[in-house]
């Protein structure tokens, strides 16, 4: 029973050391993959959340011009973590394809 036990302790130990020696390598292995990827991503009504799109004060005009009011919509602190593909089938018709595509058509004027 003993040696179990002692070999429930070292298994235990290795598993809290796990965590130690990956926080050692996060910083590196971050700023790799930080320096990979692109300064500015290009906003998308997929994947993009609204909020991030109405940040960008070009995304804002874009929104705006499509769907007018919807940065200042009473429930918009509900759905502003959501892309805008994900809101659409909630929205009653409010937001459908035609507006989907007119959106992304803004957006992607912006450089």
């Amino acid at each position: 029973m003993t040696r179990t036990m002692l070999a429930a302790l070292a298994a235990l130990s290795a598993l809290a050391a796990a965590p130690a020696l990956a926080q050692g390598q996060a910083p590196a292995a971050a700023q790799a993959s930080a320096s990979a990827q692109p300064a500015a991503a290009k906003l998308s009504v997929e994947t993009t959340p609204i909020e991030a799109i109405a940040a960008n004060e070009q995304g804002k005009a874009a929104l705006e011009k499509v769907l007018p009011g919807i940065t200042s919509h009473p429930a918009y602190d509900q759905f502003k973590a959501f892309t805008l593909a994900q809101v659409a089938p909630m929205s009653e018709g409010a937001i459908g394809d035609a507006q989907l595509k007119a959106v992304q058509a803004e957006l992607d004027k912006i450089p």
